[in-house]
């Protein structure tokens, strides 16, 4: 195999593969990045036998083959070039000869046909999509993933394609984010799946602005084709819990708030919220919002925000870290935030199309 490159696009393309590989694994071969060049193409593959990302990227073949080579390794290297082209041959015993302007490394490889192959998607059922659709639903939710390993359906985000209907839910049992998005697809791909956070993770680093993502859902692995590059991954096995019950169906306070300001607010607030408690409390009263952290070792902060209310003073405390979440990933001026009494969920909404439910935690008078 013989191949020359620009030293950029190598190094694009081995950058958006080489996340997936681990750092401790079992099998050497999944150490490495597979290279198969043809065509006027290089394609790099890596896997951990759960996730396989493979991107393609334009090259000069001179030789067509197939090896593999260690990825972090060769990431370093390329990144390290001196020069714009970089030289590529590989031998009958895949070692590797890298030259780039005064520079020359040889690698030692293994075998491609030792690489695990991945899966295939004949019988799939098939969506599409804007990029940009899904980079956004993905902001608005991956972060309510949980992180708890006993309660595994959940170290995931739901897709549940119904009724032309794509739903996208994350929960850890304290919080939900759920984001909604209309398109066309037919009745008989109706289909609730849970992608998990690994995949999820590569998915958001993989995402551009521009064009459209093909997905491919099999009964257990799910394909996301962006063109240029292809993510595989399994899917989580189980039924994701009936996230619409937690959602309160009833609203007493309906509150207009300025997202940046209600969010830096609270970002300087929390610098003196307890370790402990890690709680910050919020005083609605007509006309305004005080948002209140104090810790018996620290001290106490307080930062009070003219808001458009007019309903009965309420008190409420919320985790800071879990209140900053969504109004981080939003981009809009504006969100709602709607009140039942201090003991029920928050919910903060966005349009139509976002809401993020977020449990209370006790007040301390």
């Amino acid at each position: 195999m013989k191949f020359t490159i620009s030293k950029e696009s190598f190094l694009d393309a081995i950058q958006q593969v080489q996340h997936v590989v681990s750092a401790r694994t079992t099998l050497a071969i999944l150490s490495n990045v597979l290279l198969r060049a043809k065509d006027g193409h290089l394609e790099l593959t890596t896997t951990d036998l759960d996730v396989g990302v493979t991107c393609g990227v334009p090259a000069d073949v001179k030789e067509a083959g197939a090896t593999t080579l260690p990825a972090r390794r060769l990431a370093t290297i390329v990144r390290e070039l001196p020069a714009e082209e970089v030289e590529v041959s590989v031998d009958e015993k895949n070692v590797a000869s890298i030259r780039s302007g005064p520079s020359y490394f040889k690698v030692l490889g293994l075998t491609s046909e030792e690489f695990p192959a991945l899966p295939h998607f004949d019988e799939a059922r098939e969506f599409k999509l804007e990029q940009s659709v899904l980079k956004d639903c993905l902001r608005k939710t991956a972060y309510a993933i949980s992180t708890d390993e006993t309660r595994y359906v959940l170290n995931g985000i739901l897709f549940s394609f119904k009724d032309n209907n794509l739903t996208m839910v994350a929960t850890d049992g304290r919080r939900l984010a759920m984001v909604e998005h209309e398109f066309e697809f037919p009745q008989s791909h109706d289909s609730d799946i849970i992608v998990p956070t690994k995949a999820v993770n590569e998915l958001g680093r993989l995402l551009s602005d521009q064009g459209e993502v093909t997905i491919r859902v099999s009964h257990n692995q799910v394909g996301f084709d962006l063109g240029d590059c292809l993510l595989i991954s399994k899917l989580i096995d189980g039924n994701y819990p009936n996230y619409r019950q937690v959602i309160p169906t009833e609203t007493k306070e309906r509150i207009p708030i300025e997202r940046e300001a209600f969010l830096r607010a609270i970002s300087r607030v929390s610098l003196l919220a307890s370790d402990k408690s890690n709680s910050v409390k919020f005083q609605f009263s007509p006309g305004n919002v005080e948002i209140v952290a104090s810790s018996p070792d620290i001290g106490e902060a307080r930062e009070t925000l003219a808001i458009n209310y007019k309903g009965v003073p309420i008190t409420i405390a919320f985790n800071p870290e879990f209140t900053m979440a969504p109004l981080r990933n939003l981009s809009v001026d504006e969100v709602h935030l709607h009140l039942i009494d201090e003991i029920s969920p928050g919910v903060l909404r966005s349009g139509s199309t976002f809401l993020y439910v977020l449990m209370p935690m006790r007040v301390n008078s």
